[in-house]
Order: structure tokens, then sequence, then C-alpha cells
């Protein structure tokens, strides 16, 4: 039985996004469209092996998103927008299903497929429930499209917390920044980084495990990895995703450290010691995609760890407590 205070959390899914995104994360820009994948049929006797392998790599575990969604309180919308005629989106029914996902079809209109398709009809679904549902308290929207830019903003002003779901790659900078909280999939409990088969190295992603070289403490890591945002976050199956291999993430979160750091120190005495909890919140508010797994750390503390030589650290009884070294702010920048 749920509890009267329990938190109340819509979630919704545009399929299409999350999964080209994952595909083309693993397998390079335009690999979707190139392989065909829309209307493969892994299963048929005809389907090319190689393509059903780098289909089966990419397989989206949604159990983890909803799973992930459900920690922040009892879920009672529960959507994802697709047409399910299409082989590939049809392989995932039965998962789906089996989560109590209602399944919203999108009809094929034109010969360019479901374009905009799912994000106008979530869209509307969304505003719909927030004025029906008036105790619905989270939004998480599950896509990387900066088309829901506006819908996270409305959301927030109606005052819900909003979540933002997308692949790294594949994620407008101006989404996750409109959200109150932006994971990254790869982040999500219970994804493993999946490998993908053996291929050339033309339009090839690198893989996670590749990207990371260690360093010593407090030196930013050098990363050829995919980065989380792409300033083309729609995955539609006309508009692939750009991927852009010279940000580095390491450095941007280095800097969002140093700041939400100087904006604690402006607030009290310049060396006044910070409780590290208060800092990583400043951080996720300054940065909604914030996050020191994807960026090859076990906890927060370990991240803290290996910037050393900008930051001191102290235990002090159950707290931990941090503050940025003498003139760290004005060397970093």
């Amino acid at each position: 039985m749920t509890e009267p205070n329990d938190a109340r959390v819509g979630l919704y899914i545009d399929f299409d996004n999350i999964v080209i995104s994952r595909y083309q994360q693993l397998h390079g820009r335009n690999a979707f469209q190139r392989d065909g994948i829309r209307n493969f049929d892994k299963f048929s006797r005809d389907a090319d092996p190689d393509i059903a392998a780098k289909l089966t790599a990419a397989t989206v575990d949604f159990n983890a998103i909803i799973d992930f969604a459900a920690s922040f309180g009892t879920l009672v919308v529960n959507r994802a927008y697709a047409d399910w005629s299409v082989p590939v989106n049809a392989s995932y029914q039965r998962q789906l299903m089996s989560r109590a996902v209602d399944l919203t079809q999108l009809f094929t209109t034109t010969t360019r497929g479901t374009k905009n398709g799912a994000d106008i009809r979530l869209a509307v679904d969304v505003v719909e429930d927030l004025f029906r549902l008036p105790d619905l308290t989270h939004v998480i929207i599950v896509a990387g499209d900066s088309d829901y830019i506006a819908l996270a903003q409305k959301s927030k002003r109606l005052g819900r917390f909003v979540v933002g779901i997308g692949v790294a790659g594949s994620t407008s900078t101006s989404l996750a920044a409109a959200c109150d909280e932006f994971e990254d999939y790869d982040s999500l409990p219970g994804i493993s980084k999946a490998a993908a088969p053996e291929r050339g190295d033309k339009d090839r992603a690198p893989e996670p495990s590749e990207a990371r070289q260690e360093t010593t403490p407090g030196k930013v890591h050098q990363l050829t990895t995919i980065p989380m945002f792409s300033d083309a976050g729609d995955t539609s199956l006309n508009d692939e995703p750009d991927i852009h291999e010279d940000i580095d993430p390491q450095t941007i979160a280095t800097e969002l450290l140093i700041r939400a750091l100087q904006i604690g120190h402006a607030k009290g005495d310049s060396d006044e010691w910070l409780n590290t909890g208060t800092i990583k919140n400043q951080m996720r508010r300054m940065d909604p995609s914030f996050n020191e797994k994807p960026l090859g750390y076990r906890s927060f503390t370990d991240f803290l760890a290996s910037h050393s030589d900008l930051v001191e650290l102290e235990e002090s009884g159950p707290q931990r407590l941090i503050r940025l070294r003498p003139g760290a702010g004005t060397s970093a920048q």
C-alpha cells in the first residue's frame, strides 16, 4: 500500500532515442541507420550474424532504468513511446510489459518514420499529467533530445523535481542543465560496460574500458571516451547525433569542483572547512549531470582524493571536510 507522504513518480521513455543512442555509442556515428537496425530482425534465419551480435551488445537494460526511477518514490506513471510493430522495438515488449510499462503506440505516417512523434506525444502527456495528477512529485524523462528542454523547464516551474537519463555522446547540454538531476545511462546501478563486437576503426566509438588511463593523484586524467554531452541530442532516424571527442569530462569536473568550493568559501571564511556532502550537492545544482562514477571513481571521496593538489581533506568525527588549497583556484583557471 502506498504511504500518503510517499513521493509519486512519472517515468516517460522516448524509446527510439535511448535505443538508437546506445547502439551508436558502441558502434559509431550513423551506425543505426547504416546497419539497417530499424527493420532488422535478429531472430530471422537470414539475419546477418555480425549485425545481430552488434545489436545484442547494444541491448538497453530497461529494468535498470525503471529500478533507478523507482528509487525516487512510487511509480504512478510508467510509459514508453515507440512504433512497437518495428522488429527491434518489438523485441523489448516482454521485458517492458513485465515491469508494467504502458507501451504507447506511435504509428508511422510518413516515409521518415515517427520522427518527432515521440517528442510531441510524450510532452503532451507529461503536461496533461502535471495538471491531472497534482500529487505527482517527480518527472523522469529518458532521452537526450534538446526538444525536451521546454518540457523540463515547465515541469520545474510547476513544482516538480525533474530527472533526465541519457546516453553519453547523445545528450544535449542544455537539456541536462534544464533538469534538477541528470544521469548517464552507463552510471546506473546494474549497468555493465558492454563491449562492442570487433570491427574496423572507421566510425568506431571507443569503449569506456579503453578510455581511462592511470594517472597520479590530483592530475587530470586524459580521456578519449565519448563525452556525456553532444550539442546535437536528437537521435531520430534522420538526425544522427554528433560525437565530440575533444571534450575532457575530467577537466569539466575539476573546474566544477573548484567553482563549488569557491562559492562555499565565499559564503564564510576563505579558509573555512566545508562538508563534502554540501559540496557535492552544490556541484549537482550547478551541473545536474555530474557523477563521479562515469569518470572512473567508486565514490565522491575517491574523486576528491584524486585532486589532492587542489584540495585538502579532513575527517572530523562522522563528517568528511574539505577546503580549497590556497591559490589552487587561481592556478587551475
